[in-house]
């Protein structure tokens, strides 16, 4: 049930997302009700987070145990030199507050339990995977079935990137469905590299498919990887069915 209604001020300020055909006051308010748990707050996470705060979600929770490095600055646009030996959540906090003061912005600094992770994804409307690693993407695939909450997971490394959008509530392919494709193969930007703005391109396509599906605006991405070459300019999407044996998926 919504319990916040849009204020004259706050109609004006999402006006250019209110004119958009079929989306309007109501979608807007749909937005503002609604709550977003992100894991990870690196180039993905804080290229995500700037155009979901600015757009109007209700509330935003980052999660991240890590602290700004020099090297983050590069990509990680919601940290600046200042920052460096700062929590992430707490400055991503700090700059996402100065983009948007309607928006709840609220910080978890350390790693979760898998107890913890399940009651956090119960408080919230949809799942932001901005993490950086194979073994956390499963984890929230599994938790996020299992809860029946949405997850927009993507990734981005050297210069290529990847969406994939999982909707429990459509009984669509979840992430294991593609990941095991992928095998042990776990690679980060430290060892290859990774160019500043495909985290940009991923991040804020992540937050496009979550304004989607939390209002229900547009084509579901669903069934369907999403990979961005940077090196060509170019995106090829692939049909993904949902595996007939798949632990996370097919038992629901």
């Amino acid at each position: 049930m919504k319990d916040k209604v849009i204020t004259t001020e706050q109609a004006l300020r999402y006006s250019r997302q209110i004119l958009l055909a079929g989306f309007d006051l109501d979608k807007q308010e749909l937005l503002i009700n609604s709550r977003i748990l992100m894991i990870g707050v690196g180039g993905l996470g804080c290229a995500a987070a700037q155009y979901l705060v600015a757009a109007g979600i209700g509330q935003l929770t980052l999660v991240d145990d890590d602290i700004v490095e020099t090297t983050n600055l590069q990509r990680q646009v919601l940290h600046f030199e200042n920052s460096i030996g700062e929590k992430k959540v707490k400055s991503a906090q700090r700059t996402l507050n100065s983009i948007n003061h309607f928006v709840d912005i609220k910080t978890i600094d350390t790693r979760l339990s898998s107890d913890e992770l399940d009651a956090l994804v119960l408080q919230h409307d949809l799942i932001l995977d901005c993490s950086d690693n194979l073994e956390t993407r499963n984890l929230l695939n599994d938790v996020c079935y299992r809860s029946g909450k949405p997850l927009v997971s993507g990734a981005a490394i050297r210069m290529e990137g990847q969406i994939f959008c999982v909707i429990p509530a459509l009984k669509t392919a979840c992430y294991a469905c593609v990941s095991h494709f992928f095998g042990e193969q776990n690679l980060s930007c430290v060892e290859s590299g990774v160019m500043s703005p495909v985290v940009g391109i991923i991040g804020a396509s992540q937050a496009n498919e979550a304004i989607k599906i939390l209002t229900q605006f547009g084509q579901q991405s669903a069934n369907k990887l999403q990979v961005f070459d940077a090196m060509s300019s170019t995106w090829e999407s692939f049909k993904v069915n949902p595996l007939p044996q798949c632990k996370t998926c097919s038992a629901t």
